[in-house]
């Protein structure tokens, strides 16, 4: 009788890919704290500036000179121009973020787009483009980034651009080697007969189907992006001061390392873990997208 009413009952709908992939990745602890950690970086960054009653650039007078103490008025102390740290930070956090992020995003779209069309036409597309992808990640990259610095000058949206031209070619070597095991896939052959055209085989058949391993490089993208920058900027190659970033406040701080170590702490520690987080995120959808069990 019990075996009769179990068969009756309904069995349970499967999951979806997504639901199981969302599953797996909040199993993953390291995973869930990184995101925990970026979701209250960009709450911080977002709305910080708002709260401040500093300005990025305000200067305290009765401080200018040499760094200034930790004190109630200003809680990470204050730099050699009296401006205040915290506020220069958060700032500085809003700048490196939002570089990192567009320059990843800039990258993971040109890589996808090299790599798609590689795969999918092979022949000679796939020659020239993987020899210039090759060309590319050959050439070493600070003689690369002294002449594009050399030739533009880098405000935001050059950077952004230096940063995208530097890290495409992972993403463009993975998404060809996806498209090439999905071309010649069943329900790639069947789209071809009923009259599928090569753009909507590309984009609307295959792509979809690579878009788990595009997730984690562009994920990876982003740690690499920030780190990018900061070095850019800690070199004196990415943005200029007064406008603050992660990389210039820790070029500004190294004079003073030794007198006024609350300076570098706190710009380095925010890179430390945000590039940590964002690798905690990307190993966790790589996990959740493609298990091993």
């Amino acid at each position: 009788m019990a075996d009769t009413t179990a068969a009756a009952l309904p069995a349970a709908p499967p999951q979806s890919y997504g639901r199981r992939a969302i599953r797996r990745f909040f199993k993953r602890r390291l995973a869930v704290v990184g995101l925990i950690i970026l979701a209250l970086m960009a709450l911080i960054v977002i709305i910080g500036p708002m709260l401040s009653p500093y300005a990025y650039d305000d200067q305290d007078f009765n401080v200018i000179g040499s760094p200034g103490p930790m004190s109630a008025e200003h809680w990470l102390g204050s730099d050699e121009l009296g401006r205040d740290a915290l506020t220069r930070l958060i700032y500085g956090g809003r700048i490196s973020l939002s570089v990192g992020l567009a320059g990843a995003i800039l990258a993971t779209f040109v890589g996808t787009l090299v790599g798609a069309l590689s795969g999918f036409y092979r022949g000679w597309v796939d020659t020239i483009l993987m020899r210039f992808t090759d060309v590319m990640m050959s050439i070493p990259t600070l003689p690369m980034i002294l002449l594009l610095s050399g030739l533009f000058r880098p405000g935001p949206v050059v950077l952004i651009a230096i940063v995208a031209g530097l890290i495409w070619m992972g993403t463009a070597r993975l998404v060809r080697s996806q498209f090439l095991a999905l071309r010649e896939r069943e329900f790639v052959e069947a789209a071809r007969a009923l009259g599928a055209g090569n753009a909507r085989l590309m984009f609307r058949h295959i792509l979809p189907n690579a878009i788990g391993p595009i997730t984690v490089a562009a994920t990876l993208a982003v740690g690499s992006a920030i780190m990018l920058e900061s070095a850019l900027s800690f070199l004196g190659f990415g943005i200029q001061p007064p406008v603050p970033t992660w990389g210039n406040l820790l070029n500004s701080a190294s004079s003073w390392l030794g007198t006024a170590p609350w300076l570098a702490i706190p710009p380095g520690l925010c890179i430390l873990l945000t590039v940590l987080a964002v690798n905690f995120v990307g190993d966790g959808l790589r996990d959740a997208m493609e298990p091993k069990d």
